[in-house]
């Protein structure tokens, strides 16, 4: 399965959402369904290794639900260049997450 990389802080968002193409998925602690959803994500980006891929345990990083206005997990987002692209909650379709994907990442090897 695909390796995240953990982010903890504004500047650590920051900094995975300006890369040209990345993934953020966002978690919390007691939700079984994040927990049960997070290794379909890291399946689908073993699909994508030039794509970024970040995780945030959102209750260790409290201030991203103000930051991104989440209000449920799991969430999961694509960012280019600082712009959301995509964001999808609560009841993710794992099958349209990766066509998305596979539309943006298409796109920009154009």
């Amino acid at each position: 399965m695909r390796q995240y990389t953990e982010i903890r802080s504004n500047e650590e968002l920051d900094q995975m959402m300006n890369q040209p193409l990345s993934v953020v998925y966002i978690s919390r602690e007691g939700c079984s369904v994040c927990h049960a959803l997070l290794p379909k994500i890291q399946q689908i980006m073993e699909e994508y290794p030039e794509v970024e891929f970040g995780h945030i345990l959102a209750d260790e990083y409290e201030e991203v639900a103000g930051k991104l206005s989440i209000f449920t997990v799991p969430v999961v987002m694509i960012f280019s260049e600082g712009k959301e692209l995509l964001r999808d909650a609560r009841f993710i379709r794992v099958e349209e997450f990766r066509e998305s994907l596979n539309k943006m990442t298409a796109l920009l090897e154009q």
